[in-house]
């Protein structure tokens, strides 16, 4: 299992995306952190992040960003990697 978190709201389209492209690569559970519901989980992703949308996504350790990042590492060929290195 990888270890994938991901802090998400509920109407986020990006979230949905960014969890699609990560089942097509084999993650089948994913950490979800929702911020709509807990504004002190909003807080801590900033903190952490110093970004203030969604999805910020994290693989193992490493922040990797939002949808768009993710897509930009699946594309440079990045993420499986990264995946497999976090299993």
């Amino acid at each position: 299992m990888q270890n994938v978190k991901m802090y998400t709201t509920q109407v986020c389209p990006y979230c949905q995306r960014a969890k699609m492209l990560l089942k097509q690569r084999g993650v089948s559970a994913i950490e979800e952190i929702r911020i709509d519901l807990d504004p002190q989980q909003r807080d801590h992703m900033m903190e952490i992040t110093g970004r203030r949308t969604v999805p910020q996504i994290f693989i193992g350790d490493t922040h990797v960003g939002g949808c768009d990042d993710l897509i930009a590492l699946d594309q440079e060929g990045k993420l499986v990697p990264l995946l497999a290195q976090a299993a």
